[in-house]
């Protein structure tokens, strides 16, 4: 430790803790400050290994078995309007899935501000539970009794998810730097996989089980891959043993105009993001598409997110996060008014479904990729919701571990736009819908591309704000680019 160093000791406002990887310090500055020491002497990041990529596994299973269900929801919302809740509308049915993606990004200031402080140990186990109880309480389900579905589906698999969805996500920065995007977007994808298979269980145990054995043995499913995720996810870093929401929102990235593009940006996607996946098998249904084909277009889509998911995180990694986001939302724009609005027949629908998973399927982690590189690191939970900033390295490749009163604990501002847009988007596209025809359809589609079209306008603007010339002379004065 260097003389500096010593002295900040003395005076209570430096802690030296031994990592629980090697011998080296972690240096953790108790006012806020920094030393010129501390770029030297930070944590060492695996960046890989066995423990890493064990990670990896549990949290790639645990968002299988959650955000595999919100993946699947289309297949649900098909059966719920035709069978189970036949007197129910469209946007009433539409709410309930709308629930879980609204608890999984509005669950944010608080998950990430649990995860900070005692990472996985409560976080995982609680939200394994509620997403098993959940899925029981869904089997039992009786015909036209909607707010029973609300309540289990809705509000107890979303909390669920809520718990679980943040700290399997932001463990990886526990564990990689330079491959984080990738880990990421392998993580992520459990979800597209969980989207492919349990459609597909539904479909087919239906018929065979009904309804209340179908979803108990996807519950049993689940229950297994829960009880590995416990078993294997972990962190590895200190943790602050406290909990404190007095930073959980960071209202300052307002004044940088990429932040506040990007938010726009961020809140326009998510609204639109989940109607096709809501409303591809009802759709095709509409056209006379037959059953053999219908039922498997929603497991399509997700099959084409896995890709989705892991190489634009590769190339994000190399190339940066908005060369990759703004082709993504301009292509799902394209395809969406380009292909979804004139498709009559199963061959366009099929490749509409196949093409929309493809390049849709990067935008949430896009989303908080870009966010991080225009945020400064102390602050990048606040802004975000997720709780990446304790765990994210420096770009040297290394990490410091900062204390509470440095915002280290996180969740915030952007996911808080999310999850409104992600809770009023799908009802809003069954309000669209409120009879199954022509005219209603052509309005629910032109209404999802002119959304996504404004997202992808809003995130060029972002990308013009970038751009050095064009910032020196609307004399903008942008805290520097963080690297990724």
């Amino acid at each position: 430790m260097s003389d500096e160093e010593k002295q900040a000791a003395d005076k209570g406002q430096l802690q030296v803790k031994t990592s629980t990887v090697d011998s080296s310090p972690t240096l953790i500055v108790a006012d806020g400050s920094t030393t010129p020491a501390q770029e030297q002497e930070l944590e060492y990041v695996p960046d890989g290994g066995k423990a890493a990529w064990t990670v990896v596994l549990g949290s790639t299973l645990a968002l299988f078995a959650s955000a595999g269900m919100i993946n699947s929801y289309g297949a649900f919302q098909d059966y719920y309007e035709s069978t189970l809740l036949p007197s129910s509308s469209s946007a009433s049915i539409s709410l309930i899935g709308s629930l879980q993606v609204f608890f999984l990004y509005a669950g944010g200031p608080i998950t990430g501000r649990i995860f900070d402080a005692y990472g996985t140990t409560v976080l995982i186990p609680l939200g394994s539970f509620l997403c098993v109880f959940a899925m029981m309480m869904i089997s039992l389900a009786q015909k036209d009794q909607a707010y029973q579905l609300f309540l289990s589906q809705g509000v107890l698999f979303g909390l669920g998810i809520a718990c679980l969805f943040n700290p399997s996500v932001a463990v990886a920065g526990h564990w990689f730097r330079r491959h984080r995007a990738t880990a990421i977007g392998i993580i992520v994808s459990g979800g597209a996989v969980g989207g492919i298979v349990f459609p597909i269980l539904l479909q087919h145990l239906v018929p065979l089980i009904g309804f209340g054995w179908a979803v108990r043995i996807i519950g049993f499913i689940t229950m297994a891959c829960f009880g590995v995720a416990c078993l294997t996810i972990r962190t590895r870093l200190p943790l602050s043993g406290e909990i404190s929401l007095r930073t959980a929102v960071d209202l300052r990235g307002f004044r940088d105009p990429r932040y506040v593009l990007a938010t726009v940006a961020g809140f326009l996607l998510s609204y639109a993001y989940f109607i096709p996946y809501f409303y591809i098998q009802i759709y095709a249904s509409f056209r006379g598409v037959p059953p053999s084909i219908a039922n498997y277009l929603l497991a399509i889509m997700n099959a084409m997110n896995i890709p989705a998911r892991i190489l634009p995180g590769m190339l994000a990694d190399r190339f940066g996060p908005l060369k990759c986001f703004i082709p993504a939302g301009a292509v799902c724009t394209i395809l969406t008014l380009g292909l979804w609005l004139p498709s009559r027949n199963a061959g366009s629908t099929v490749a509409f479904s196949a093409l929309y998973g493809l390049f849709s399927g990067p935008v949430p982690s896009l989303l908080a990729t870009y966010i991080a590189t225009i945020t400064p690191r102390e602050v990048y939970g606040a802004r975000l919701g997720s709780s990446l900033t304790s765990s994210s390295p420096s770009p040297s490749g290394v990490v410091l571990t900062l204390t509470p009163c440095m915002h280290v604990a996180p969740a915030g501002s952007v996911y808080i736009f999310v999850s409104i847009a992600t809770l009023i988007g799908t009802p809003t596209g069954g309000a669209l819908l409120r009879v199954v025809d022509e005219a209603h359809f052509r309005a629910l589609v032109v209404f999802t591309g002119v959304v996504l079209a404004a997202g992808t306008v809003a995130l060029v603007g972002s990308a013009a704000v970038e751009n050095v010339r064009l910032r020196e002379k609307l004399g903008l004065g942008l805290p520097p680019r963080r690297a990724a």
